[in-house]
């Protein structure tokens, strides 16, 4: 009977574990720039705005080493960026539609060159 208490501890482990990562906060992008820019003027130490923000000390860091980063790339003049996948897709969407055209119009120019070749071309 001991092992009852057991599995009983294992599920709720799993169910505390569950709803902690479905109520995990996803930071959008303006947000971890706001964070990341208090965190740089310094007005309060990384502890405590990341207390104030509910994150970890070791993601304000990788945020700032993202920002900084992709800043020095920039000024560097590197303007390529990640396209998201709606992007992706959209293009990917877009080169079908455009091979679909270039088809058409190849069979079509090819029917055209045969009825002229065969409707007296030789004749000229």
């Amino acid at each position: 009977m001991s092992k009852k208490p057991v599995d009983q501890k294992v599920a709720a482990d799993r169910a505390v574990r569950d709803i902690r990562r479905a109520t995990r906060k996803v930071h959008s992008a303006e947000e971890k720039i706001r964070i990341v820019l208090a965190g740089l003027r310094g007005e309060d130490s990384i502890a405590e705005l990341c207390r104030r923000e509910g994150i970890a000390q070791s993601v304000y860091f990788s945020w700032s080493k993202e920002f900084l980063e992709a800043g020095k790339r920039r000024l560097a003049g590197d303007t390529a960026r990640q396209a998201n996948s709606a992007e992706v897709k959209g293009l990917r969407a877009e080169t079908a539609a455009l091979k679909e055209v270039v088809a058409d119009l190849t069979l079509e120019n090819r029917l055209l060159k045969k009825s002229m070749s065969g409707a007296g071309g030789g004749d000229e």
